[in-house]
């Protein structure tokens, strides 16, 4: 089940309901703001502070350590966030004081101090914990129940997300670099406050989805806030939360890209092109790259898949794209080993395994997200989706650990561990599959086209 969404005629664009482009635009400069940041991080923690544009001289491991902390805390307060909503703001509001946290804390990193460093921080989190979880299931709220678009628009809303990662990395990563990383923190600031004036212009095309329902005045919501979980209730949150262990599983991989492998490519990649040498954080962007180019064509082959009445249940989906992450990472292993015997490795290495950490991507995050929306009881929605992404934050801070024990392991071995793990425990889930589709109970049976 989904939040409130009354049953009103929706005005649609190309296909969808418009309210997915205002949400679509609001992600997308959240993610600015969040991506830009990402970007830099790294690289401004392990710069020496006598550089020409001085970082905070931290070890490597020092850096990934705060990184995997920090990605993790960001995901982990989805959790409060999700309870605020439930309980009192409604995901409508929710999002706009997410919204405003977030400006302050970026604004506030653009300060060169240290107070204000880990202050911008921690408004950072209390901002994304906010609007993370309660964005994305304002997506599903706009869809009911049984409604095919649903799986595509949460791709379209992907999207979105990545287009606003995709500019971040190139811009404020390039900003970062060259002028100043403060400069850097406070651009992402700006965009986001351009993401909060176009949510509040936009709300029109929101009506009936995301609002408080300890106020619905529908008697439906106020009964499903009342009584106790049914039995198929309490068999979807079983699968949702054995679900959450693929997801944490992929984003320990998939997380590389902010932590190991942006060093990789700062240290250890020949970045010159034609004379001129590639930011290391303009990698950043090729995963943002990809899902653009991308992820329409993998949504639009999920989609005739299931029309022809092949294999493609959510979870399946999500099983697939966990492999596919694995395999992105033997191109890792080709690189430390080009690396090894060379001095250097080449830049193709990153670009392959961004491509394949890509489609993983695709066939998982958008999907989970959607899934999340299909099985969660109502009265938990928020909740639900903010367990979600505390998974995710786990999964980053696993990918921190994981990059922290290169130091001693050696990037060799944790790029060729992670590709071996993801695609054996693919395959072991692979084996449930069928008892786990009994327990959500038809959720995704019979999907359909259906008008409003």
């Amino acid at each position: 089940m989904q939040t409130t969404v009354k049953q009103v005629h929706r005005k649609e664009l190309f296909g969808h309901p418009v309210g997915l482009y205002i949400l679509f635009f609001t992600e997308m400069w959240e993610r600015f703001s969040y991506y830009g940041m990402r970007a830099i991080l790294v690289l401004y923690l392990i710069t020496e502070t006598t550089d020409r544009n001085p970082g905070l001289g931290w070890t490597n491991m020092e850096a990934l350590a705060l990184y995997g902390w920090y990605t993790m805390l960001v995901y982990v307060a989805s959790i409060p966030g999700g309870i605020i909503a439930d309980r009192m703001l409604g995901q409508k509001k929710a999002v706009i004081v997410g919204a405003v946290l977030l400006v302050i804390g970026h604004s506030i990193l653009a300060i060169e101090q240290m107070w204000a460093f880990y202050t911008g921080l921690g408004f950072i989190i209390a901002g994304v914990g906010m609007l993370k979880p309660n964005i994305s299931t304002m997506v599903g709220g706009l869809y009911p129940k049984g409604d095919i678009r649903r799986d595509k628009g949460f791709t379209i809303f992907y999207i979105g997300i990545n287009i606003g990662a995709f500019l971040s990395s190139l811009i404020v990563g390039y900003v970062g670099e060259v002028y100043g990383w403060h400069y850097g923190f406070g651009l992402a600031g700006i965009c986001m406050l351009l993401g909060l004036l176009q949510f509040v212009l936009g709300r029109k095309y929101l009506v009936g989805v995301g609002d408080f329902l300890g106020k619905s005045t529908n008697v439906e919501d106020q009964e499903a806030l009342k009584r106790p979980l049914n039995k198929m209730e309490k068999d979807r949150v079983i699968v949702l939360i054995l679900s959450f262990l693929m997801v944490i599983v992929f984003f320990g991989a998939f997380e590389q890209a902010g932590g190991l492998m942006n060093i990789y490519a700062s240290e250890k990649t020949n970045r010159m092109l034609m004379g001129w040498e590639v930011p290391a954080s303009w990698f950043q962007s090729l995963n943002a790259f990809f899902i653009i180019v991308l992820g329409a064509a993998v949504a639009n082959f999920w989609a005739n898949r299931k029309l022809k009445g092949k294999e493609a249940s959510s979870l399946f989906k999500m099983i697939v794209g966990l492999i596919i992450m694995g395999i992105g990472f033997l191109f890792m292993t080709a690189a430390t080993a080009q690396f090894e015997s060379s001095g250097s490795s080449a830049m193709y290495w990153l670009v392959l395994a961004y491509m394949f950490h890509t489609v993983g991507e695709l066939s998982l995050s958008p999907v989970s997200l959607s899934f999340v929306t299909k099985l969660a009881p109502a009265k938990y929605a928020s909740l639900m989706m903010g367990l979600y992404f505390a998974t995710t934050g786990l999964g980053n801070k696993l990918a921190g650990l994981l990059g922290e024990s290169a130091s001693h392991l050696g990037e060799y071995t944790v790029f060729t561990g992670i590709a071996i793990f993801c695609i054996l425990f693919g395959l072991l889930i692979r084996l449930f599959l069928k008892k786990l589709k009994v327990l959500t109970h038809g959720a995704e049976d019979n999907e359909k086209r259906i008008a409003q």
